[in-house]
């Protein structure tokens, strides 16, 4: 038996072996037959026979080319007869391009992201939506009017309505573009666009070549949306304020957040054609009680000849119900496509605070590149219509209450107004560019917001006053009193040697800034009285009012006390104010307090300084707050505001409280004072001609206005609020109250 199994095993090695000569010398006698084929092979990169273990590659790397011109190249002929096509349309011409091949970062590196408008042509109708666009831009801090200096070009002509039936529809534009002479085949260049393509197929298409230009577009598809490189835009109305804009509809936290409706949408539909299949079954889930999806026939001129079966019972239970109601008493929006993939009934919902149920597949969400969409809506399936009601119902109240707030904080911070789209667009190209500096998704995505946190200022989130709470950290211990000082030094008795003393027997006080911007030379060291803790004083840049917040070296502690020279406080007062701004080290936290209103006669806001209950501003003549205010100011405010304080020399407070309730959306914190405190800063030499002069109080007024114009809103809030020591005025022994002093002065 062994036997026979060895002669088996030879045998079948024997015929192996048989084999593999028989089809080796075939090989071999194929290949002595063709002796060039070898070097045939070579000479085109390619040799996939079976005697050359790795392919050789002779020819030498194709040069590299920007990927919008790709598509003409020989070495492209595989693509797909669809691809060839689109490949002729405009939309697709750059559809390859990215940040690294259709960019030039050289020309930001040297003057920063500066943004220039193209100057209007004469004749060339621009529509108002497109002018606030350009309004928004040239008006902000990235602003230049120098060509040679910008980082990003944006077009005068008008390009965001390219509906070929539309009025607002710019003709000959592609010839316009390319005859500017700056435009270099669209790179660095900025278009923004809310409509595009028309009846019947609403393609993306532009109608001209946008080269290698990046789009800010609306209702934009994911297949022609480039990542990192496009940014999709909502949709929003020509009504749309262009500044500021109104708040969110939320104004207090309802538990459970449950509404009258759980789910609404009321608008048109479409009996044919892109967009149609949606609205059309929208029926079958409308249920009269608390699902209430509405749709009507009744627009266009000839929706008569066009209407079906259902028309006249859809108009008639459209016509029942007002839709401002249904949105203020609805816990879920539906948001479904129209004739394209964006709708206004998206940013409706944002603001009243009905979170949007997204039906509408292939749509990139606006600033979706920064935006985290899942904590501030539901992203829903066209072809799951039916499903929608058992997923919104399955919610839980808390996720609800969730997605609530942060529409609201979504809408205040990017979408409110056209400045806000336009300035969220042109920072999101700028994170791109500076990417050792962008922003990461917490900063965009909570209070306050990308706009109002400035990456510039920090890499380092615990360098916000506003992240503190979230990251688990306690504010700074000390804090660095910066002192106004605008009279020369003539007297030994003079308030602020008085207050000097006063601020650096502080527990907390880290070190004395004294801010010089008096005329007369600064005086000598010998005449400042001796401190325990340092004192610097500095020349004010150019003796303005403005140069008291300037983010100066000096300063090196997050909590800055800022003074004038004239104020009068006690040590227990400053120690007091700081303990109360580390609960709220996101705020101004101060003594003397101011209102606004309302002036009803003469249609303008009004100032006030009368002592009572109610009060909406803290001055910083004598207030607490982070230093990171004074990098905003001076880097985020326009020159025209600060430039206004400076001609006035004045108004200053005014506006840094206007900046601080913009960012915070809360009133500042009034502290505990003396009554006296008004009238012994009226008794000053130094300022009692600022205080009694009566254009200083006119010019106060005329600030509010200006600055309110600019916000396009009154940021600032009122608040009743006062913060007193535990047992202040309590009929018990001094001995048992920490701040004894406060109520002896």
């Amino acid at each position: 038996m062994q036997a026979k199994k060895r002669y088996l095993i030879l045998l079948s090695a024997g015929v192996c072996l048989s084999l593999l000569f028989y089809f080796g010398g075939l090989q071999v006698r194929a290949t002595r037959r063709n002796p060039n084929r070898r070097e045939d092979h070579s000479r085109n990169g390619l040799h996939s026979g079976p005697d050359q273990t790795w392919p050789h590659f002779s020819d030498h790397l194709q040069p590299f080319m920007p990927w919008d011109q790709l598509e003409n190249e020989d070495y492209n002929v595989h693509i797909s007869p669809k691809q060839k096509r689109d490949a002729n349309a405009s939309i697709y011409k750059g559809k390859r391009c990215r940040m690294e091949s259709c960019f030039d970062f050289s020309i930001c590196k040297k003057n920063g992201f500066k943004v220039y408008t193209y100057p209007q042509q004469k004749g060339e109708k621009i529509s108002e939506s497109y002018q606030n666009i350009l309004s928004a831009i040239e008006t902000s801090r990235f602003y230049t009017s120098d060509p040679s200096q910008a980082c990003l070009f944006v077009l005068s002509l008008d390009t965001l309505d390219r509906d070929q039936l539309s009025p607002q529809y710019v003709h000959s534009l592609k010839t316009k573009v390319q005859n500017l002479h700056l435009w270099n085949n669209g790179r660095n260049h900025l278009i923004f666009n809310l409509y595009s393509g028309t009846w019947p197929d609403y393609t993306e298409d532009l109608g001209f070549d946008i080269g290698q230009a990046m789009l800010a577009k609306a209702s934009i598809g994911t297949e022609n949306f480039r990542p990192h490189f496009d940014v999709s835009i909502p949709l929003f109305s020509k009504d749309h304020p262009r500044t500021g804009g109104d708040r969110g509809y939320l104004k207090f936290n309802t538990i459970p957040p449950f509404r009258k409706y759980m789910l609404v949408f009321k608008g048109k539909r479409y009996l044919t054609g892109i967009g149609s299949d949606t609205r059309n079954a929208l029926y079958h889930v409308h249920n009269a009680e608390d699902v209430v999806l509405l749709t009507t026939c009744k627009h266009g001129k000839d929706w008569q000849k066009h209407k079906d079966a259902r028309c006249d019972k859809d108009n008639a239970e459209y016509d029942k119900y007002d839709y401002r109601e249904m949105l203020h008493n609805a816990t879920f929006c539906l948001a479904p496509r129209g004739r394209r993939l964006g709708s206004f009934r998206f940013l409706e919902a944002l603001q009243a605070a009905c979170v949007p149920v997204m039906l509408s597949n292939g749509w990139e969400l606006p600033f979706s590149e920064v935006i985290d969409w899942n904590t501030a809506a539901v992203i829903g399936d066209e072809r799951l219509l039916l499903q929608i009601p058992s997923t919104v119902r399955s919610i839980h109240q808390d996720k609800i209450l969730a997605l609530r707030q942060q529409t609201q904080f979504l809408w205040e911070a990017y979408f409110s107004s056209v400045e806000k789209i336009v300035l969220t667009t042109l920072e999101i190209i700028q994170d791109r560019i500076f990417k050792h500096i962008s922003r990461n998704s917490l900063l965009w995505n909570s209070h306050p917001g990308a706009l109002f946190a400035l990456p510039q200022y920090s890499a380092y989130l615990g360098d916000f006053p506003f992240y503190y709470a979230d990251l688990g950290i306690k504010p700074s211990t000390k804090f660095t009193a910066v002192i106004h000082a605008v009279t020369p030094l003539v007297s030994q008795s003079q308030p602020i040697l008085k207050l000097l003393v006063a601020v650096s027997k502080s527990q907390y006080c880290a070190q004395i800034v004294v801010l010089w911007n008096c005329d007369k030379p600064l005086p000598a060291k010998h005449r400042w009285p001796p401190t325990s803790v340092p004192v610097i004083v500095i020349e004010g840049e150019n003796k303005i009012m403005g140069s008291r917040f300037q983010p100066y070296d000096t300063i090196l502690t997050d909590a800055v006390l800022s003074l004038d020279e004239d104020t009068v406080l006690s040590t227990t007062e400053v120690d007091f104010a700081f303990t109360v701004w580390q609960s709220f080290p996101e705020r101004i936290v101060g003594y003397p307090a101011r209102s606004h209103f309302w002036d009803s006669n003469k249609e303008r806001w009004g100032y006030t300084s009368k002592w009572t209950n109610d009060y909406s501003m803290v001055l910083t003549g004598a207030a607490i707050y982070h230093r990171y205010y004074h990098y905003l100011y001076t880097n985020y405010l326009p020159a025209s505001l600060k430039n206004m304080v400076d001609q006035l020399a004045n108004c200053e407070d005014i506006l840094m409280n206007f900046l601080v309730s913009a960012v915070t959306k809360l009133p500042p914190i009034k502290v505990t004072q003396k009554k006296q405190y008004k009238e012994t800063m009226m008794g000053q030499s130094s300022r009692a001609s600022r205080w009694a002069d009566p254009d200083h109080f006119a010019q106060r007024q005329t600030c509010m206005n200006k600055f309110a114009n600019w916000f396009g809103t009154m940021p600032l809030i009122h608040s009743q609020m006062r913060l007193d020591p535990v047992l202040f005025k309590d009929q018990v022994s001094i001995l048992r109250k920490k701040y004894r002093d406060i109520e002896r002065l």
